[in-house]
């Protein structure tokens, strides 16, 4: 199998308590934009700690992992 497409793990560093799902996404730099992130939240492409979640503006904090077409993004 010959892909050029591999999984990467992202290691986010999280200033403050916590950071909406949406930005998140856009912050790693796995979607380009807010509106997109809030779509594929919504159609449930988006996996918080090992289960699929459809909530925009979840607070997603230390130690959570979030999984987006193969990536990951440890949160820390």
């Amino acid at each position: 199998m010959n892909s050029l497409f591999l999984p990467t793990m992202i290691e986010f560093k999280l200033n403050g308590d916590f950071i909406p799902m949406i930005q998140l996404l856009k912050a790693a730099g796995l979607v380009p934009t807010g509106g997109e992130a809030q779509i594929v939240v919504s159609e449930g492409e988006v996996s918080y700690n090992g289960q699929v979640d459809y909530r925009k503006r979840l607070k997603v904090k230390r130690g959570d992992l979030v999984e987006f077409r193969g990536n990951k993004i440890m949160v820390i």
